[in-house]
């Protein structure tokens, strides 16, 4: 099959692209001496953790119990970066196989207690990082002297075993070469939070944290000893923005068709809200929802469910109707999460192509008896 075979709108994922993404990743992590646990929320696939894996990755880091079902039949480490919170959820991880060695970062005692009576039932440990919030104020403690409460709790329940610490530099999202301010005032509030730690002799083993836009001045943040990148597996539209990667790292693209030019000034495309996501730039200068691949002079100015608008106002190309064009979206990790299967191309030919596994929510085991 080639590309001008595939039924549109589809993903597709230039592997020459991805295998340099992953491979620049694991060199870099490997150089710095950082343990790279890479978040599989980008392409929730078993197929390409077990690539991450192979190529050095010490387990994986996942948003939710499907994910993390999916995921243990490849990894048998990993995190959940995300509080599961009430006893469904709960109970749902802790009957994540045995074999998995299973680590849950989480923010209140609440979680803890919730973690600990599951893992309790269970008959087995569940690790713990101690999330803290070092400046994204989306989760998190929010002192030293929080973390140090919360580990003290970890630390009461024999059921869970404290790790270490978590923290997202979710927002940081200045280019590349102005992150020096927003870095340095996260390296100081990690350094008390590590200091009041070390005084309660709570020293955790880990120290995770990192993200793609962050990704290559991880290893200046003192303190840290793993990182956890997503989105630079396929990279997109915003992470070229700020220059954390270019234009060309940008290995997934939405493949779509031209259905209508009978508007002046204008395309549109088989690829809406439903193929796209809605999410704006974020944290970098440009607008609309995707740029079209090999001409950055034309965005997709707007969308309905089925109907991306093509604004061709900038620009002295005119498609026909029946035309293919690939469009590079604001954040990849929504558009992976909007479909069954993703396509690996090399040149024009179809490759490969993988199912993707871990969307949605349905559980994989039955935890209510």
């Amino acid at each position: 099959m080639t590309l001008d075979e595939l039924e549109t709108p589809a993903p597709v994922v230039d592997l020459a692209r991805m295998e340099r993404n992953l491979d620049r990743m694991a060199a870099y992590s490997t150089a710095h001496g950082l343990a790279l646990r890479p978040h599989i929320k980008t392409h929730k696939t078993p197929w390409l953790a077990a690539e991450q894996l192979r190529r050095g990755a010490v387990g994986v880091t996942c948003a939710t119990p499907r994910e993390a079902e999916v995921m243990s039949e490849v990894a048998d480490d990993i995190l959940i970066a995300y509080p599961m919170v009430g006893s469904v959820k709960a109970r749902r991880v802790v009957a994540l196989p045995t074999a998995v060695r299973l680590t849950v970062a989480l923010d209140s005692a609440r979680a803890a207690d919730d973690l600990a009576d599951a893992a309790h039932e269970a008959g087995r440990r569940i690790g713990v990082l101690v999330e803290c919030d070092m400046g994204m104020r989306r989760v998190g403690v929010q002192s030293a002297e929080d973390a140090v409460t919360l580990v003290r709790h970890v630390w009461g329940r024999r059921e869970l075993e404290y790790v270490g610490i978590a923290f997202y530099p979710g927002h940081v999202r200045e280019p590349l070469d102005r992150q020096d301010e927003a870095l340095s005032a996260l390296g100081e509030r990690l350094g008390r939070t590590l200091d009041a730690l070390k005084r309660a002799r709570l020293d955790p083993r880990v120290v995770s944290g990192g993200s793609t836009p962050t990704a290559v001045r991880t290893h200046e943040i003192p303190g840290v000893t793993e990182m956890r990148p997503g989105t630079y597996i396929y990279n997109d539209r915003t992470t070229a923005a700020i220059g954390a990667c270019t234009f060309d790292d940008c290995a997934l693209t939405v493949l779509a068709t031209v259905v209508s030019t009978a508007v002046p000034g204008q395309a549109v495309i088989d690829a809406g809200t439903k193929s796209l996501g809605r999410e704006p730039m974020r944290g970098a200068e440009g607008e609309g929802f995707g740029v079209i691949y090999g001409r950055d002079d034309v965005v997709v100015r707007a969308m309905s469910e089925e109907h991306g608008l093509l604004d061709l106002s900038r620009s002295d190309w005119r498609p026909a109707v029946g035309d293919r064009v690939r469009v590079i979206p604001n954040h990849v990790c929504i558009v992976v999460h909007l479909f069954d299967t993703v396509h690996g191309f090399r040149g024009n030919a179809v490759e490969t192509s993988w199912a993707v596994a871990a969307r949605g929510r349905a559980a994989q085991v039955d935890v209510l008896g």
